[in-house]
């Protein structure tokens, strides 16, 4: 993969992705989401669905049980889920990138073999717990800590916000924990491995939350939590460091993402638009209408642009830091003004859970929160500028 990519101009691997995903949004995704949403019941169908397609191995290697692909591949994935669900698209995102992803890119040869295979093949999922009661995008409030005691981590504290960490087949959480102090005086944070079936892990209740509803969200606790000593993923004292690379690149998913609920209200504003008569013609007929519409298509354009600069940087192994903020900030914003712009042009029926807009309006602000705020997007571009 090389830098270039442009909507419209894809290589047929990817074009053909794209079809097979979108197909399975609408025939697969599309008949039960309202449903999950309204129950907030975990889609465990549909995620049987996306392993057997392979989306959870997109962008690993064949080795580890992957499909090959690359981090782009995945990106379009989430992008046609997201048009229809969100909840299923940041189970597929959150999956992969923060939960296989570390092991992959931190883990030795023994921690990828035992967990990659199953994580690739979506018959497990990982999750990644970074973010605390005091401590989200400000690490030094991390309080979670774990101490060597006879060849184990022994972990007491607290994470919250954590995604797939409480399913039938959440089976490991990548921890963050303070397992020292620096040369500078500092927290030492560390990562480890924590099997689901740690004793002293407990999986607290689900979150009641404005959307996602489909989602497993949990807040986790850990109380003497013993995990061996070998489960140090990556090197002590860089766990922090490897989880700011990890959201690095999940940014670029999100901002996919969030590209998909941002087209996705495109779409049915213009179905609507074109169905939708009042005084005697379609109300698309309406400049008031047609000219909010293109704006919501510029935005999801620009933004779309945007990510895929990104992963073209990122393929290439080029900094990509700054551009990755840049979609992730764009992508979610489109992504929240669009849903306000369909929730308008539906009018009563946007107020309605039973329509699509009404999900993306509730769903989609947490895109402007969730790995890494607008705020932080604003102050890493800021940084790069020299400000």
């Amino acid at each position: 993969m090389t830098e270039g990519l442009t909507t419209g101009n894809l290589p047929d691997e990817y074009q053909q992705l794209i079809d097979s995903v979108a197909d399975f949004a609408r025939t697969v995704v599309a008949p039960v989401a309202a449903q999950h949403d309204e129950e907030h019941s975990f889609p465990y169908e549909v995620v049987a669905g996306m392993a057997e397609m392979g989306l959870f191995g997109l962008p690993f290697p064949e080795e580890f049980g992957g499909m090959d692909g690359d981090y782009f591949a995945l990106c379009l994935a989430l992008e046609e889920l997201a048009k229809i669900d969100q909840s299923v698209a940041i189970t597929l995102e959150a999956g992969v990138s923060l939960g296989a992803m570390p092991i992959f890119r931190f883990g030795n040869a023994e921690q990828k073999e035992e967990w990659l295979p199953q994580l690739t093949s979506g018959e497990a999922l990982a999750a990644f717990g970074l973010t605390e009661p005091d401590a989200g995008s400000d690490a030094g409030g991390t309080r979670t800590r774990a101490e060597l005691a006879g060849g184990d981590w022994v972990i007491n504290g607290n994470k919250q916000f954590i995604t797939n960490s409480g399913t039938t087949i959440s089976k490991l959480v990548t921890v963050t924990a303070v397992t020292g102090v620096d040369a500078r005086g500092k927290k030492e944070i560390s990562t480890l491995l924590v099997p689901t079936s740690t004793p002293g892990f407990t999986a607290e209740p689900a979150y009641n939350k404005l959307g996602w509803n489909a989602s497993d969200t949990h807040p986790l606790s850990f109380v003497d939590a013993r995990v061996p000593e070998a489960n140090l993923l990556g090197e002590r004292g860089r766990g922090y460091a490897n989880f700011l690379q990890i959201l690095d690149e999940g940014r670029i998913a999100i901002a996919a993402l969030s590209v998909g609920a941002a087209q996705g209200c495109v779409d049915e504003s213009v179905r609507y638009a074109k169905e939708r008569e009042a005084f005697g013609r379609p109300i698309g007929a309406n400049q008031g209408i047609a000219f909010k519409i293109a704006r919501m298509e510029a935005r999801a354009h620009v933004a779309r642009t945007a990510y895929y600069d990104a992963a073209a940087l990122m393929l290439a192994g080029k900094p990509f830091k700054k551009q990755a903020s840049i979609a992730k900030l764009v992508g979610s914003e489109a992504a929240m003004d669009n849903a306000r712009d369909a929730t308008q042009i539906h009018g009563g029926y946007g107020f309605m859970n039973d329509y699509l807009v009404a999900r993306h309006y509730r769903d989609s602000k947490i895109l402007e929160i969730g790995e890494g705020t607008t705020e932080v997007q604003l102050m890493l571009i800021a940084r790069d500028l020299g400000l």
